[in-house]
Parts: structure tokens; C-alpha cells; sequence
């Protein structure tokens, strides 16, 4: 099992785009041998692996049950264990991982997918509430972004706004090309008392208001943030504790995921049956940066998906929890 998984890991890792949907197969049959939860609901579900020949007769694992199983591909010991937010009287999700780098180097990969070197940037991370818990996708990823920069003026911001303000007039006097990377009502507060010219800057919202403020559709944020800071767009990033690959939206909300990340939909009334392209469906994913766990995950998020592949975020269903990451309801 061990050489199939080396064997999986360096196709993931140099994939080339035209080789997903053979590799997603390849993946499929892997954790539907090896995962014991997926063969489970395999079983329940009557399909039998072998008989799955195209990707899109891939069934999706509904993503609840990362709250209340340990989904893991083979057996091994992980390095972390990242879980989603949330208040306390809800019950996170927890996706193991078996090999931290590999994560990491797949958020980097996806990131430069779309907007060149990680050093040439300099990082600035704006991510209060995640900074304050264990277990954070997104503070993992930030930290390994920041350690790429070539930019010593790099790092994380809590609550020092001075400083914060300070760092941001430095890199916009000097011509610095930087990513200020924000959970959403930290931009907001920011915008709010700190507007600033931070034209050239690209500024880049994560979702998430975590009851801070009361929810705002996409464009009414990005309006807002446009206005606050002088700057033609704003960027965002689509992640999730579940998935080890993030989708950018480079304008107009509209997502486009790097090649190790797929998407498709289902009906809202049937979950097994796929939805037409361009119509309201809920959002599955394949993921097979996912190789220790699962690759196929049904979500509860609603959107639309494109021709090109390319997606947007509409809300989520109505029956699950609002987590910490999740994209405002638009």
C-alpha cells in the first residue's frame, strides 16, 4: 500500500492538467480499497469500484462526516490535526494530516498557479480569531506563505494596527508588491478605521464574520473594501478545513481552482444525480490533494458552475452550521 501511496503522491504533486480526471480514477480506487469509511458508504450506496469508469460516476462522502469520524486513507500517525471554527455548542470538523509539507507545498503550488512567486511578496496576514485557536488550515497556510516572502516586513497582525498601518504605508511608498491576506470583518474594521490608499496592493478576503458583523452579500463587502482603499477589486480565496487546495477568485467573485482541484454540482433535491452547468446546484468537490483522506467530498455550499470550470458561491444550505470560513450568503 505504502508504494501505491508514493506512487499517488508524485503524480499530485507533478501533475499535468490534461492527467486529472485518469489520476482522480486512480485515487478513487485507492481510498475506495483503503479507506474503510468511504468503502463503507460505498457498500451502503451498492456500487461496487471497479465498475467506475468515468469520473463523474464517482460518488461524493457528504462533508459532515469529518465532525464525527476519523477519515484517513491506510494507517498512520498525523503530524497535526486541523479543525474548522465554530461556537462551542457546535461540533467541528477535523481533517488529519498525515504529511504537513505536502499540504503546504500544494497551497504554494495552487497560490503561484495564479499569481506568480510566493518571494516576491510581501506577506501580510490579518487573521484575529483564527490566530487565537489551534488547528487553523488557514494560519498554517499563511505562516508558510509568510516564510516565502523576501520581505522581512512580513508576518501576521493581531492587534498592533499601528503597526499594521505603519507596514502598509512602508510597502506602498517603496512599490512592494503585497498580499494583504484578511478574514473578512478584520478588513472591514480595518476599512472602517483605518481607509488608506492601498492602491497596488492586492487586498484578499477569506470569508467569515464569525458574529462580528451581520452578514453582507460579496459585492456589498467588496464595495466597501474598494471604496476604503482605493484599489479596483478585491480578491478572494476559497478554502476549507476539508480540502487541501483553495480556489481565487481574481475578480467579480468568481472562482477558478488550480489543477489539483476540480469542481462539480448536484441537485438540491437529489444528491446523487449531477446538476446542469450554469444552474443553482450545491458544490462537490475533487480534490486530490486530499490523497491521505478523501478526495471526494459532497459540500453544503450553493453556487454556480461555469463551462470553464470556473465557480461561484451563492450561500449554503439552510440545515447546516455557518463555520468560520464560510463565504457570505449572496
Amino acid at each position: 500500500m505504502n508504494e501505491i501511496r508514493q506512487l499517488l503522491a508524485k503524480k499530485v504533486e507533478n501533475l499535468s492538467p490534461p492527467d486529472f480526471e485518469s489520476l482522480a480514477l486512480e485515487i478513487f480506487q485507492y481510498q475506495a480499497r483503503y479507506n474503510s469509511l468511504y468503502a463503507n458508504y460505498l457498500q451502503l450506496l451498492n456500487i461496487q469500484p471497479k465498475h467506475i469508469t468515468k469520473v463523474e460516476d464517482i460518488p461524493f462522502l457528504p462533508i459532515q462526516l469529518f465532525k464525527n469520524h476519523i477519515i484517513k486513507t491506510g494507517e498512520w500517525t498525523p503530524q497535526t490535526i486541523f479543525t474548522s471554527s465554530g461556537t462551542t455548542e457546535q461540533i467541528t470538523s477535523k481533517h488529519w494530516v498525515r504529511d504537513l509539507d505536502f499540504y503546504l507545498k500544494n497551497t504554494q503550488k495552487g497560490f503561484e498557479y495564479f499569481f506568480g512567486n510566493l518571494s516576491k511578496y510581501c506577506i501580510i496576514a490579518l487573521l484575529p480569531s483564527y490566530l487565537e485557536r489551534s488547528g487553523s488550515s488557514l494560519v498554517a497556510m499563511a505562516d508558510f506563505f509568510i516564510k516565502q516572502s523576501n520581505y522581512s516586513q512580513s508576518g501576521f497582525f493581531l492587534y498592533d494596527t499601528d503597526e499594521l498601518v505603519r507596514v502598509l504605508k512602508f510597502v506602498k511608498q517603496n512599490n512592494i508588491p503585497t498580499l494583504l491576506l484578511g478574514v473578512t470583518f478584520a478588513l472591514l474594521d480595518l476599512a472602517e478605521q483605518y481607509p488608506a490608499d492601498l492602491e497596488g496592493v492586492m487586498v484578499m478576503e477569506t470569508g467569515g464574520m464569525k458574529g462580528r458583523r451581520h452578514e453582507l452579500i460579496r459585492d456589498e463587502v467588496h464595495k466597501i473594501l474598494c471604496e476604503a482603499f482605493h484599489v479596483k477589486h478585491i480578491y478572494s480565496e476559497y478554502g476549507m478545513t476539508e480540502l487541501f487546495s483553495q480556489a481565487y477568485s481574481l475578480k467579480n467573485g468568481i472562482f477558478k481552482s488550480p489543477p489539483t482541484l476540480h469542481i462539480y454540482g448536484r441537485q438540491v433535491n437529489d444528491p446523487l444525480a449531477p446538476e446542469v452547468i450554469g444552474k443553482t446546484a450545491i458544490l462537490n468537490f475533487i480534490d486530490i490533494a486530499n490523497l491521505d483522506t478523501i478526495s471526494f467530498i459532497a459540500t453544503d455550499d450553493i453556487g454556480k458552475i461555469y463551462k470553464d470550470g470556473s465557480f461561484e458561491v451563492l450561500g449554503r444550505l439552510d440545515a447546516s452550521d455557518l463555520r468560520g470560513c464560510n463565504l457570505m450568503v449572496q
